[in-house]
């Protein structure tokens, strides 16, 4: 039986790798990563020499199948992403599914967990962890404001990514939908050098990055409390 590990990796700072991962992806015939070149240079820090193959969101169908057959002809493989835990709104999902669609039982899926950057901006935000909503990444049109208004009525703690591009958006639909002293954490650049969550009521923090324009560069965690 083969096994397929999905490996956790640091969303930053590589120190965060885990000793379990580590060893993984040293044991392994085959890492698939999200985009090579990032990987490289983990694997390069902690002397991993095993071979890598690219699977990312425009992968075609193919490379699906050979990653099966990989599989299927008794390989282990590591599934790793650019930055964090694989399948969290992130390509791996699809590949899992295909997968266990294909071999079944025939095929170990084993978590091999770590750092993820849902949980680092949650845990230091001081908002109700115990109860929480996760949404990924907003569509860009459709059903966005649908979404915004759900946030809206929500008595959980919702959590979101979002790009650079739709940053200042979302900040400002959040403001037209919140009340006022409802309190929103921004998390970026985090265990970087420059990382930095901040807390504050939706216009605040509009108020914050419309004037720190320099700010705006990566992807953002954003957690929305509870009602």
């Amino acid at each position: 039986m083969s096994n397929l590990y999905i490996v956790a990796t640091p969303i930053g700072n590589l120190e965060d790798i885990t000793f379990r991962a580590l060893e993984t992806l040293k044991s392994v015939d085959i890492i698939l990563c999200e985009d090579t070149r990032v990987t490289s240079k983990l694997l390069e820090r902690y002397s991993v020499s095993v071979p890598t193959i690219s699977y990312h969101s425009q992968s075609k169908i193919k490379k699906i199948d050979d990653i099966i057959n990989f599989l299927r002809d008794g390989k282990n493989l590591a599934l790793v992403s650019d930055a964090g835990t694989p399948a969290i709104s992130d390509p791996g999902s699809f590949l899992i599914s295909k997968i266990k669609e294909a071999l079944g039982d025939t095929v170990r899926i084993i978590p091999i967990p770590g750092p993820s950057a849902l949980t680092s901006v949650l845990s230091a935000s001081g908002f109700n962890a115990s109860d929480f909503i996760f949404l990924g990444f907003l569509p860009h049109k459709k059903g966005r404001q649908t979404l915004f208004g759900e946030i809206k009525e929500s008595k959980r703690t919702v959590v979101f990514y979002e790009s650079p591009h739709r940053f200042i958006k979302s900040l400002e639909s959040l403001v037209s939908v919140l009340e006022p002293k409802r309190l929103v954490a921004i998390g970026r650049e985090l265990t970087k050098i420059y990382e930095e969550i901040k807390v504050g009521t939706a216009e605040e923090l509009l108020n914050f990055y419309n004037a720190n324009t320099d700010k705006i560069r990566g992807e953002f965690v954003v957690l929305v409390s509870a009602t």
